[in-house]
């Protein structure tokens, strides 16, 4: 039911805090005294155009850099991702990798080397390395098919490990075709990987151009499973790694039972390199981190590894030598997202609580918010060596950049380094406030109000419900510009957007988040409801004038709500199950859906059934348009034919779009984004007839 990960991040605004209610922007002059345009508005065409800051990364001495960006190259029908170094002693930003395909860059631990991947090459993402003096990049690996998984520095800095898909020999190869020919076994047919070593090449090897020849690893270990991340310990002599299911070339297999992510250690001094079990997870575990003393492991899991379960983001510890996993400041109510390592050993995180991520220092016991504005921190980096402290953060009138601390202590006084967005920053930008109501059974619940350039507070405005996914996910005080959050860019057309935070979103506690058990869309659904009627009485919405929509968990809701009322003129929906059944058949993560619905389908009959929007749908009466990637695996396509074809047997106006290729994150072809939200646009204007803009856009070829 997750979407992909996403960054949704940028630049610091000066933001006040109302007595009324928990204001994001200054305080706007009533409706009867609407604000001078001093600035652009922001145009379909602007905000399809915004950069995403996908990785920040600090050098160990402190003294550089590396932030990878992801931008819409719409002249190539792809995503570019390119790397910028920022020297801080020249306060300088330039690029440093612009071949469009560079990813995921590590520092080498004496901070001379960048390592990145690329798919550039034939066979997949490969291991690149770059002098961080400038000079030539070397092709570090050539591995085979699939290309390379995950991969971590030596300490030795002249030493890669990676891993990659266990290779067929060309026996094997002819074997399997003769007996099996174009016959893929599933599951059996899937390899795991395996480990390999890979040294750099002398220094007088780098050449303008990579070699045509690269280097062959040397095989290290063989693991049962896929390889999601890797480091190696200080010495030299262990590496650990984080363990998934196994991948195939058609469908990622998921878990059939709870456990999803293990840890293994892989003994570098020992004969033969022996690998062994550090935990059993029932939890999905990522962001490990070797702790000061080398000695444990952090790592961050939003669920117990005990159990699994869809709760706030935690943060653990785990010895090298194996035992129960230590959890740090277990009080905390708000959702930990991302954490770093101070040069003297504090644990520094960035953490969402209700509407805002501000900074904590986090301790085994307790958590300590450190002097920061209202706004969103992400992707936070330290050196080994320097106080430094360098972050991604936005607020709703702030679009992304990266900042940077001179001490962690003070994040509120850091400064933009990045300028990527600052087109966007010159526009008129929406404000928007956050809006409390009060469920059926007494639970506060929050959404965010965003409201159109010069309307801020007004009454009785058209208002579209967008719906986040997840559902452990929020919406709070942050820029967002794609095709999933597109609420600015509605805001601009004349939309008050309303955002709500529904029960099973994260931030509001372990409590809030699990109340949705077995009532998937019925609990959560009463609350968005609710929500509704609570700007409606506020007279915040035209109740005469209302639309719904949501992508991924957000569509099971939209598709949910337009069974409960009527009262919405117009729906656009993707990605969203009606049935639970055979969703949790073709999901990809069936344990999440497992675990909202209270078991396995024969377990828990009734849930299943009483939680599916398709036994309801002869009550639908709102046009719906629904979108689907093609090669969705999260949520099938059969959800949408049925969605589909369920709103047409029952006479309701209904269109849907297909995107070839695209798997849930529409992240292939930016075209296919930019249609989606254009399109949505014009069918919730069309249909619910407000007093909105019409959808200009001027097609960009680059």
């Amino acid at each position: 039911m997750s979407i992909a990960n996403r960054n949704r991040l940028a630049a610091i605004a000066a933001l006040i805090v109302l007595a009324s209610v928990f204001a994001f922007s200054a305080k706007a002059a009533p409706p009867s005294q609407p604000l001078r345009q001093s600035k652009p508005s922001l145009t379909f065409d602007a905000f399809f155009h915004a950069v995403d800051i996908a990785a920040v990364r600090m050098a160990p001495d402190g003294q550089a850099i590396v932030i990878e960006t992801e931008r819409p190259d719409y002249a190539h029908n792809r995503f570019r991702s390119d790397l910028w170094l920022y020297r801080i002693s020249t306060d300088q930003l330039t690029p440093f990798e612009t071949s469009g395909y560079a990813s995921n860059p590590q520092w080498s631990p004496n901070s001379r080397w960048i390592a990145f991947t690329s798919g550039i090459a034939k066979h997949g993402s490969q291991i690149y390395v770059i002098s961080a003096s400038g000079g030539g990049e070397d092709l570090l690996t050539y591995a085979a098919e699939g290309g390379v998984h995950s991969y971590a520095w030596a300490p030795d800095s002249k030493t890669i490990y990676y891993s990659a898909k266990a290779p067929m020999s060309e026996a094997e190869k002819k074997q399997h075709e003769k007996i099996w020919k174009d016959v893929i076994r599933y599951r059996r047919d899937l390899r795991s990987d395996n480990i390999y070593e890979v040294k750099l090449p002398p220094e007088t090897a780098f050449s303008s151009t990579p070699p045509k020849k690269s280097r062959e690893g040397t095989l290290v270990a063989h693991t049962a499973r896929w390889v999601a991340q890797m480091l190696v310990t200080r010495d030299g002599k262990t590496i650990v790694y984080v363990s998934c299911s196994r991948r195939g070339p058609i469908f990622i297999t998921g878990n059939d039972g709870y456990k999803s992510h293990q840890v293994f250690a892989v003994d570098l001094a020992a004969p033969s390199h022996p690998v062994h079990q550090l935990m059993d997870i029932k939890a999905v575990a990522g962001n490990l981190q070797l702790a000061p003393d080398g000695k444990g492991i952090y790592f961050e899991a939003a669920s117990d590894p005990d159990r699994y379960a869809d709760l706030s983001g935690r943060i653990f510890y785990e010895p090298l030598t194996g035992g129960t996993p230590t959890r740090f400041a277990a009080g905390y109510a708000g959702s930990f997202q991302s954490y770093t390592i101070t040069a003297d050993g504090h644990l520094v995180s960035a953490g969402q609580f209700h509407m805002n991520v501000p900074i904590y220092e986090v301790t085994q016991q307790a958590q300590t918010e450190l002097p920061s504005r209202p706004g969103e921190y992400q992707n936070l980096s330290m050196g080994k060596t320097s106080p430094r402290l360098a972050f991604v953060y936005s607020t709703l009138t702030s679009p992304s950049e990266v900042y940077l601390a001179s001490d962690w202590r003070h994040p509120n006084q850091a400064v933009p380094i990045t300028h990527f967005n600052t087109s966007l920053a010159a526009r008129d930008l929406p404000r928007g406030h956050s809006f409390w109501w009060t469920a059926d059974d007494g639970v506060r619940v929050e959404g965010m109000l965003i409201f159109p350039p010069g309307k801020y507070d007004a009454k009785h405005l058209p208002m579209f419900m967008l719906i986040h996914g997840g559902p452990e996910d929020a919406d709070v005080n942050h820029w967002e510009a794609d095709w999933y959050q597109w609420a600015s860019l509605a805001a601009s057309q004349g939309w008050l957007v309303f955002e709500p935070n529904y029960r099973g979103s994260s931030g509001y506690g372990d409590a809030f988040m699990s109340r949705i058990v077995p009532h998937i869309v019925s609990r959560p659904g009463k609350d968005i409801l609710e929500g509704v009627q609570a700007l409606i009485r506020t007279g915040y919405a035209d109740p005469d004038h209302m639309a719904i929509g949501g992508y991924s968990y957000g569509g099971y809701m939209t598709d949910w709500l337009i069974t409960q009322t009527t009262e919405f003129k117009a729906a656009v929906t993707g990605a969203g199950a009606i049935e639970n059944t055979a969703n949790w058949g073709n999901d990809d993560l069936s344990y999440d859906d497992t675990y909202y619905l209270g078991g396995l389908p024969w377990q828990n009959e009734k849930a299943y059934n009483e939680q599916a929007a398709v036994w309801q749908m002869a009550k639908v009466k709102t046009p719906t348009q629904i979108v689907m990637g093609t090669a969705d695996q999260r949520v099938s396509t059969c959800e949408d034919f049925l969605l589909d074809r369920a709103l047409r047997a029952v006479g309701v106006p209904t269109e849907m779009l297909m995107f070839p290729g695209e798997h849930h994150g529409l992240g292939n072809n930016p075209w296919h984004g930019r249609i989606k939200v254009r399109e949505e646009l014009k069918w919730l204007r069309h249909w619910t007839k407000a007093d909105v803009q019409t959808v200009k856009e001027a097609h960009p070829e680059s």
